[in-house]
């Protein structure tokens, strides 16, 4: 029987290490922000060097393991066990000086997320999930809500990446849901969001154009809280809904394509 508790604490150790990189340059002049697809696409000295230290703890622990990364060229991703890191989700934040942002680590087992962990230095957040054993934050078990009126819930979203060139890009859903909920939050961090869906802090969350890294560890730990994760489109990347039960089907069916 596989070892999944092994694969999850050198996870947490790889994340809490990546969070000390990240603390090291937050709110300082030295993290070194430069840009990738567009301005709204950045990286900074704290992402590379976090993916770098998480890198080659694994290629030491794990050689025979793939890696795919947000900064990194893929390694070995055909592999039966593969990790998907993203070594700082929530980077324009982190830039600013805003505290929503936190490093996602997930393993994959034949393309199967089977242990997940989000952290959070700033705010001393530690999500985890085993595939079949819960959700936790900071070791207590969470569960999603159980709300089930729009009127009542408070929901998440985001804008891709090249929002400016393609005109699916949000606005209209936004627009849609606006008017039907209590709230509507941009925290600026897929894994954080889809971590406060599992915790219950928010209702649902859904965004368009996401990458692997983005969504790998999050989903499970949504999934294992009981969110209900679905797909909103089909030539967008990973585009997803969020949603404890009670609300899913009410939020879902505005947010498909029109």
């Amino acid at each position: 029987m596989t070892d999944y508790k092994r694969f999850l604490n050198d996870a947490i150790v790889m994340a809490k290490s990546a969070g000390d990189i990240h603390m090291k340059y937050f709110r300082s002049s030295e993290f070194n922000l430069q840009t990738k697809l567009n301005d709204s696409d950045v990286v900074t000295t704290a992402d590379r060097e976090a993916e770098k230290l998480i890198i080659s703890i694994i290629q030491e622990k794990y050689p025979d393991h793939g890696i795919i990364a947000e900064e990194s060229d893929p390694l070995h991703e055909d592999r039966e066990w593969r990790w998907v890191i993203d070594p700082l989700d929530g980077t324009t934040n982190f830039s600013q000086g805003l505290p929503a942002f936190c490093v996602s680590i997930a393993l994959e087992h034949n393309c199967n997320t089977v242990v997940g962990v989000v952290y959070a230095p700033y705010l001393g957040e530690l999500f985890h999930a085993i595939k079949g054993e819960g959700a936790f934050l900071n070791g207590r078990k969470i569960v999603c809500g159980c709300k089930d009126k729009l009127s009542e819930s408070v929901l998440a979203t985001g804008m891709p990446y090249d929002k400016q060139d393609n005109p699916d890009n949000n606005i209209r859903e936004i627009s849609q849901v606006a008017p039907l909920v209590r709230g509507i939050r941009r925290m600026g961090s897929a894994a954080i969001d889809l971590s406060y869906v599992a915790a219950g802090f928010l209702d649902a969350y859904w965004e368009l154009n996401l990458k692997r890294w983005d969504v790998a560890a999050g989903s499970l730990i949504a999934e294992e809280a009981g969110a209900v994760i679905l797909p909103i489109r089909q030539n967008r990347n990973f585009s997803i809904l969020a949603s404890s039960p009670g609300i899913s089907n009410l939020i879902f069916p505005l947010l498909l394509p029109s």
